[in-house]
């Protein structure tokens, strides 16, 4: 498209690029005023960078939303583009306030505390997530694009939530979670929580790695469904002006008696997830400085999760298997979309140790857990990650955590034996089921795992559960709710006969 002399059409929405490029910002700048916009509006891009002239048209096909037109006029440019196709323009509506800024300004959500609950040996739980239905998907999809407003949001979800404590009550779990059903996926949630972050599709990053032809055959290779997963963004300092998950623990304890898990992703997930080059004198100088306020964010949560009566927070620190499985001579992952950068296993390893151990200070400790595995967002095993713990276990001895739940059903895992390194007086979750298999698992088979981890650990320190959850992304679930529900009940069934 050729520029022209001036725009046919007045922009709903304006804003000033200056001299970033596609790939130091921009596209960040263009999904934070997009985002809460209606379809059929217009979004005027101010510009002197000159980059921007080839890879703005690129971006509007790759994301379905028409570029109207364009001027030059030295080295000062604008870009018209229309949020969807130009024919929706006819009848767009005024944006609704979009969920990040909600977030941004809503009052400290106040604690409801409650006693916590013990859990029993043998307990059996799920890691967290749990298939979401069609219209649960759609109604968070609407939310998070701005079109559905948070108190319908949260109806929708409250009858998802319902649906999932059934489920898990047929099955016979003896601790629940709420199947993550609020959540886009177990971490990049936090961006519709955390003040001054947001969600933006992947496709949005592609312009921020070294080769993103090669970044996107990986995804591909590795079936993962690039235009429908999200990632988070930062337009700021981050900060915890609400609970992350309090809200879907309140509701949980409305629907059962039973004792209560919620799970958060981990410290050092969280800075590999959020942390891109770009971000550097803009909002934070390093990751280390981006670190200290996830961290901060992570203690205040969990607090108010312990005083609300929270029988286990789980710490999800799947990357770590990135550090140590993934290589030059690797096949690719997609622990946090590969996008930040590692320093080498030794570096990060003890980086994680410590954000989690700064989280963790102060905290009752067998509340606390931490999940590792080898990467969920596929049911293929071919393209997941391949390791026993034997890299991990000096880190993961070194946390203060009061519990592991781990992926040991996969053979990926290697053998359960290596885990007797761990401390003694911590809680060993041993993954009994895969969950991306098709079929639940016969019950000898669960039993000859549940009786050797008995005899490696002993009952009372010993929990159950599949090795990962059941729809880690909403868009890409791993199973169907009636496989995860059999498979539950196959693990709760041989614990009730050992008992």
């Amino acid at each position: 498209m050729q520029p022209v002399d001036q725009h046919g059409a007045s922009p709903d929405v304006s804003f000033d690029g200056g001299d970033l490029d596609c790939g130091n910002g921009l596209l960040l700048l263009i999904r934070k005023h997009i985002d809460p916009m209606a379809r059929g509006q217009l979004l005027e891009i101010l510009s002197t960078e000159i980059s921007v002239d080839e890879d703005l048209p690129a971006w509007c096909r790759l994301t379905g939303n028409d570029l109207v037109s364009w001027t030059k006029a030295g080295k000062q440019r604008s870009f018209l583009i229309c949020k969807g196709k130009i024919e929706e323009r006819a009848e767009a509506p005024a944006p609704p306030l979009q969920p990040a800024i909600v977030a941004a300004i809503a009052p400290a959500q106040p604690v409801t505390q409650r006693p916590f609950k013990p859990i029993p040996p043998l307990a059996v739980t799920g890691i967290g997530s749990w298939p979401r239905p069609r219209w649960m998907t759609q109604a968070m999809h609407a939310y998070v694009e701005g079109k559905l407003d948070e108190a319908a949001f949260h109806e929708t979800a409250d009858d998802a939530v319902r649906l999932v404590a059934a489920a898990q009550e047929r099955a016979g779990v003896d601790v629940m979670t709420d199947g993550e059903q609020r959540r886009d996926s177990y971490a990049s949630f936090v961006a519709t929580r955390l003040d001054n972050c947001q969600l933006i599709p992947l496709t949005d990053l592609l312009p921020l790695v070294d080769d993103p032809e090669e970044f996107e055959r990986e995804l591909r290779a590795l079936d993962v469904p690039a235009a429908d997963v999200r990632h988070p963004a930062i337009f700021g300092r981050i900060g915890r002006s609400r609970g992350l998950a309090l809200h879907e623990l309140d509701f949980l304890h409305g629907v059962s008696d039973k004792p209560i898990k919620i799970a958060l992703p981990g410290p050092y997930l969280l800075t590999r997830t959020m942390w891109m080059e770009c971000l550097q004198e803009r909002a934070y100088e390093s990751r280390e400085e981006l670190a200290a306020d996830i961290v901060a964010a992570l203690r205040a949560e969990l607090a108010d999760l312990m005083a609300a009566g929270a029988s286990l927070v789980q710490f999800d620190e799947p990357v770590l298997s990135e550090v140590v499985f993934s290589g030059p001579k690797s096949r690719p992952s997609f622990m946090c979309g590969a996008l930040s950068e590692s320093q080498g296993p030794d570096y990060e390893l003890t980086f994680a140790r410590d954000l989690m151990n700064a989280v963790l200070d102060g905290a009752p400790r067998e509340r606390t857990a931490v999940h590792v595995c080898r990467g969920n967002w596929t049911p293929d095993e071919s393209v997941a990650l391949s390791g026993s713990y034997a890299p991990l276990l000096d880190t993961l001895a070194a946390m203060k955590v009061g519990g592991y739940l781990l992926e040991m059903c996969t053979p990926r895992a290697g053998e359960m034996e290596l885990l007797r390194a761990l401390p003694d007086d911590a809680r060993i979750g041993v993954g009994v089921v895969n969950q991306k298999c098709s079929h639940t698992e016969a019950a000898e088979d669960i039993e000859a795992r549940v009786r050797r981890a008995v005899d490696l650990f002993g009952a009372e320190r010993l929990l159950l559960h599949p090795d990962c959850g059941f729809a880690t992304f909403a868009d890409n679930p791993i199973c169907g709710s009636g496989s995860a529900e059999e498979k539950l009940a196959a693990i709760a069934k041989v614990a009730a006969a050992l008992r």
